[in-house]
């Protein structure tokens, strides 16, 4: 039997940029509750990589948690070594992307173009974030995966709960999701219910596509 892929085909990936993380552990608790296990810290903040390190700890297996805006390969080592699961960059970072497969972690670059998505999977990566997808929409990710079907896409930037099924029937393989989801105010308000039911909302309608 194959083993079962780090990174799951329609798993939502919950993006936690935020500029406070001291209730980090209690987001990714309330994103699990809401059926959202793959979480991705991003080194926008400098507290990124405790933040990874406190939820694996405590979570362990119950979550899949990574590094996000990884830009170089020093920051990649330095998450992986904190004991991030993946790793995501905007870009297409050759640097990152080779030092992620050579730690065996897998690794998930932005690109935007055919030829980007293409050079970042044959580079190596598990997943290509096809960022920003906001002004692309579904029927882009149709178009590339007709020439580029051995692509996995995860279109990152806009994706919505009204749109995210979208998305998926087109090809993607899963979404990732920011703001819409780990949204500013329902931390700030330490709104957790309403932040699981929102998971929840996307979870659904991930799994309806």
């Amino acid at each position: 039997m194959a083993e079962e892929p780090m990174l799951r085909s329609r798993a939502p990936i919950a993006i936690v940029r935020l500029d406070d993380l001291s209730e980090a552990l209690r987001i990714a608790e309330a994103l699990l509750e809401g059926g959202i296990f793959t979480l991705e810290f991003t080194l926008t903040n400098p507290d990124a990589l405790r933040a990874v390190e406190k939820v694996r700890a405590k979570l362990r297996e119950r979550a899949v948690v990574g590094a996000g805006t990884v830009l170089d390969a020093d920051s990649a080592r330095a998450a992986v070594l904190s004991g991030a699961q993946f790793l995501v960059s905007p870009v297409v970072e050759p640097e990152v992307i080779a030092c992620g497969v050579q730690m065996g972690v897998p690794v998930v670059p932005g690109a935007f173009t055919p030829t980007e998505i293409l050079s970042a999977h044959r580079l190596g990566a598990e997943l290509v974030k096809l960022f920003p997808a906001r002004g692309l929409g579904p029927a882009y990710i149709k178009d590339v995966l007709a020439p580029l079907p051995d692509v996995r896409l995860a279109p990152t930037g806009g994706v919505s709960v009204e749109n995210c099924a979208e998305f998926l029937r087109a090809g993607a393989y899963t979404v990732g999701l920011g703001g819409n989801l780990v949204q500013k105010q329902l931390v700030a308000n330490k709104d957790w219910q309403s932040l699981s039911a929102l998971a929840a909302r996307y979870v659904e309608a991930c799994a309806g596509a």
